[in-house]
């Protein structure tokens, strides 16, 4: 039997005492994160917020299969922050549906969850109306036909969402994704609203607007494991202990793995500060920047030709000046080899 055919759905178990050591560690590691970030600058906290959620969007997309591109998703997030970018992408119908709803969950984390709000996230996941089953809008009075199980789930999903609760938000935020993807109320999209709306409740947890973690990167690197515990949890009995212990193991681990995003902020920072009074053309602004966040393979003037829609000459000159004012070095290599490095 599947657990929303026992008998007490959608009412939930777990063991408080057994995960109460696993919880207390995972706020521990939230708290730890939240004073570092206090001690960064609030240009550093922006940076930091862009990167994590240019890479929250990317990755809960790629869950379902689905690959955004990088730079366009980080440009149409910094567009809404008002984050100044070097260089910036054309709007993409599909990103931007995406990137509505992250924002929406995140950034308005504390206004009630409606279905009018549902079905505005899922109309922005798919603007050419490709999954077919959403939830009504309209309320059954006395008389009336009954609504079905799905939509009576989600009616109810949303009454237990907007209710005060004395359950800790990181439990809350745990059992809200489970019970979402349960209900399954859309054709499809169900996996992407359901971690939306786990964010949203993280960060009403934490209080802030701020993302400084990403669950959905953490989920896709243990994305086999993800589906295993959600589908082994759905065919129990009431209780998702287990479910609950991984969600909290797996926010421990997105934590620990923010570390290096937030050190590449930090690195950044320190980069522009030390070359503060010196100028730069554009192309050097944004090649510097790609440089400095770790772009993917070695620097060569074909690349910074290309990635600056430049000429091979000019590409050369930018880089020349760099190196002369030994903020670049070659490197060994020679020829059509010869690539580049920040000193």
């Amino acid at each position: 039997m599947y657990i929303h055919q026992f008998q007490g759905w959608p009412h939930l178990e777990w063991d408080q005492a057994g995960l109460a050591t696993l919880l207390a560690d995972a706020r521990y590691n939230q708290g730890l994160l939240l004073g570092k970030m206090a001690s960064f600058g609030f240009a550093e906290r922006q940076q930091a917020t862009l990167k994590i959620l240019t890479q929250d969007i990317t990755k809960t997309s790629e869950i379902e299969g689905e690959i955004l591109d990088v730079d366009t998703v980080r440009s149409s997030i910094a567009r809404r922050l008002s984050v100044d970018l070097s260089d910036t992408r054309p709007v993409d119908r599909n990103v931007e549906g995406i990137v509505d709803v992250m924002l929406d969950a995140t950034q308005k984390y504390a206004a009630p969850l409606t279905v009018e709000r549902l079905r505005g996230w899922h109309t922005a996941l798919f603007p050419t109306g490709r999954s077919i089953r959403t939830i009504p809008t309209n309320r059954w009075r006395k008389g009336e036909h009954e609504p079905t199980p799905v939509v009576s789930g989600a009616i109810g999903f949303l009454k237990w969402f907007n209710s005060p609760q004395a359950t800790d938000p990181v439990v809350q935020s745990a059992l809200a994704h489970f019970r979402f993807i349960t209900i399954h109320p859309f054709a499809d999209g169900n996996g992407r609203i359901a971690r939306a709306i786990a964010d949203m409740l993280l960060a009403r947890g934490e209080s802030t607007t701020q993302r400084f973690y990403s669950m959905s990167a953490q989920i896709q690197r243990d994305r086999s494991a993800y589906y295993e515990i959600l589908e082994s949890s759905q065919q129990g009995r009431l209780d998702v202990s287990a479910w609950i212990e991984w969600y909290l193991n797996c926010l421990k681990r997105a934590i620990i793995a923010s570390d290096e995003i937030l050190e590449s902020v930090l690195r950044k920072a320190r980069f522009w500060k030390s070359h503060g009074g010196e100028s730069f053309n554009e192309r050097q602004q944004t090649m510097l920047n790609r440089m400095v966040d770790g772009c993917d393979g070695n620097l060569t003037s074909s690349m910074w030709a290309r990635m600056t829609q430049c000429s091979q000459d000019t590409a050369l000159r930018d880089i020349t000046d760099l190196i002369d004012r030994n903020i670049l070095v070659r490197t060994d290599a020679g020829g059509r080899s010869t690539n580049y490095r920040l000193r």
